[in-house]
């Protein structure tokens, strides 16, 4: 049961790792982990095993005493939403998320949608599941609860759905989520919605639902292109993530979503506090500071982000991964808020998607990069002092600060791998750059 518990969440390969024994035993854990008394939401994606092992954790929160809304297939992010919303002790979503279909897992929550990962409560739910003793509790009991429509009346009111225009938009649902909730947000809003891949299918037949892959968005792209569409959505499997695609057919990256979000929630709530990741480029604190909000960069990761926002009060943190998190949706990522406000953007002007996103595409970077290596510490070490004259900083990996670029070399928490990002004010610089550090990594 070791190796299923990661920084964030439960992931395993189905049968081997995850199993409805050990499902069961997370469930009686969270159940008696959960220091809030009350009830807890569970939900599912659309994996072939995902109601299997959703019932096993629900015999195992039911088991020690505590009551269980079952809300069915839904996204993650409508699970943070209920828990926050309805005012719960907890929520349990049975996903991998983007992960391939022979993959399932378990994000978690608490009162409020407080994210619970390694560093907040996970490890003392794997420390009781590993365990596996029980005190003897009168069993909880179920309802079935839908919460669709609570949680559309919620997403639209980050927008003023009657100011959208009929703009042609191409959704891609990767067989996920995405593919039940569309279809009941489309009576709500007037957007010429092409549909792609709704068929909820967890064995993915037509590619893996991880829009930040470019092989998982060529469909998408040539059909953007075809119907000369306003602009491409790609859902994540669980539908917390979303990537757009502008009508040229090039995918906008996190960084710029997230500047062009952050520009969106200063307008509208001056001065406010906007939060992005250690990944994501210069162009976020400069739109950031230049609409008057304070910038404040923060470790990669949900479980971080959600924790800075509280302590910060922050209205709207992004990361360059595709996940953007709201205030006002307790502090959680939502792929559907953040799809709606783009188009809100979009609807608002004149201009086409790719000139928008121009305006935030200052820069040159790399899609994030991975390289194997079983000594990760070792070559981080060799990297920092072969860069030891320029600026360096340890919040999350390590950080080089260059004249005119930056690199961050970030360990996985979980596999012998290593995550590069880069940026420059030049493609030379950038080029230059990464093959420097590609040859260190690489040696």
């Amino acid at each position: 049961m070791d190796n299923i518990f990661k920084a964030y969440d439960v992931r395993g390969k189905v049968g081997t790792e995850l199993n409805k024994d050990s499902v069961q035993r997370i469930g009686k854990a969270v159940a008696t982990w959960l220091p809030t008394s009350g009830i807890v939401a569970v939900g599912r994606d659309m994996r072939p095993d995902s109601e299997e092992l959703a019932n096993a954790l629900i015999a195992g929160l039911t088991s020690q005493g505590r009551d269980v809304w079952d809300i069915g297939e839904v996204t993650s992010d409508m699970i943070y939403f209920t828990t926050g919303h309805f005012k719960l002790a907890g929520g349990v979503m049975i996903t991998a998320s983007h992960n391939p279909g022979e993959y399932n897992g378990i994000k978690f929550c608490g009162e409020g949608a407080k994210p619970i990962g390694i560093e907040s409560g996970l490890l003392d739910i794997k420390k009781l599941a590993v365990a596996n003793q029980w005190e003897q509790y009168p069993a909880g009991k179920v309802t079935e609860k839908d919460v669709i429509e609570d949680w559309l009346e919620h997403a639209l009111s980050f927008i003023e759905p009657d100011k959208l225009q009929p703009l042609k938009v191409v959704i891609d649902a990767g067989n996920g989520m995405a593919g039940k909730v569309i279809p009941e947000l489309e009576p709500y809003v007037p957007l010429n919605i092409t549909e792609m891949y709704f068929e909820l299918d967890g064995t993915f037949p037509n590619h893996v639902a991880n829009p930040i892959e470019p092989e998982n968005i060529k469909d998408l792209i040539a059909k953007v292109k075809k119907e000369k569409a306003s602009v491409g959505i790609a859902f994540d499997g669980d539908g917390d993530r979303a990537v757009l695609i502008d009508e040229k057919g090039n995918a906008l990256s996190g960084t710029v979503l997230t500047a062009m979000l952050a520009e969106y929630f200063l307008i509208k709530y001056p001065s406010s506090t906007v939060l992005y990741n250690a990944t994501c480029g210069w162009v976020v604190p400069e739109t950031i500071d230049k609409n008057g909000g304070k910038a404040v960069r923060t470790k990669v990761g949900h479980s971080y982000i959600k924790a800075e926002m509280r302590k910060h009060r922050a209205v709207f943190a992004g990361e360059s991964s595709g996940h953007y998190y709201f205030k006002d949706n307790f502090m959680a990522d939502s792929g559907l808020i953040a799809a709606l406000v783009a188009l809100q953007i979009l609807s608002s002007g004149d201009l086409p998607l790719s000139k928008l996103a121009n305006k935030y595409s200052k820069y040159h970077h790399i899609p994030e990069t991975n390289f194997k290596t079983e000594d990760k510490q070792t070559v981080m070490e060799t990297i920092s002092k072969q860069y030891s004259d320029y600026k360096q900083d340890k919040l999350d990996g390590l950080t080089i600060w260059l004249e005119d670029a930056w690199v961050n070399i970030r360990p996985s928490n979980t596999e012998p791998i290593l995550r590069l990002n880069a940026e420059a004010k030049s493609e030379a610089s950038l080029t230059k750059l990464v093959n420097n550090i590609t040859a260190i990594i690489t040696k």
